[in-house]
């Protein structure tokens, strides 16, 4: 468990900054992305179900899927390149219209994540739902502002 949030910490340091020197295609950029927040939606869908009594809570699972809800948050900010909003992408304009309020969003996603890793480290499942809710608002802000259906 330690070695694979270690890993996980180190991908997210590294990660964000080779990704934006990889994308030769603004499809690729949009693949990454996709796949960043797919990853991030299943695990964060995880704790969801914990947190609404779908599933028992399992602090191993949570605190699992908090780490990786967490390094997953850092990590689709650098694939939204100007020109990015491709027919198979959900990306509305308004990113790069509004882009500081976009990258503000992004900002306050990792550290609301970052607490919902530490409440599941508590162990403390009102704080964790605590955390699980600031953090579902600041996606649903996003999608909201930025996000096609």
């Amino acid at each position: 468990m330690k070695k694979m949030i270690l890993s996980l910490v180190l991908a997210s340091a590294v990660l964000p900054i080779a990704a934006n020197a990889q994308f030769a295609k603004v499809e690729d950029a949009v693949k990454y992305r996709q796949s960043a927040l797919s990853v991030m939606g299943t695990h964060f869908g995880r704790i969801g179900a914990v947190v609404k009594g779908d599933k028992p809570y399992d602090k191993a699972s949570v605190e699992r899927d908090a780490a990786i809800v967490e390094v997953m948050a850092a990590m689709p900010w650098s694939a939204f390149p100007a020109g990015s909003d491709l027919s198979n992408s959900k990306a509305k304009p308004e990113i790069w219209k509004e882009h500081e309020k976009f990258a503000s969003n992004g900002d306050k996603l990792q550290t609301d994540t970052a607490r919902l890793s530490a409440a599941a480290k508590s162990g403390d499942l009102a704080a964790i739902k605590t955390a699980f809710g600031s953090a579902g608002q600041t996606c649903k802000s996003c999608h909201d502002n930025f996000r096609n259906k």
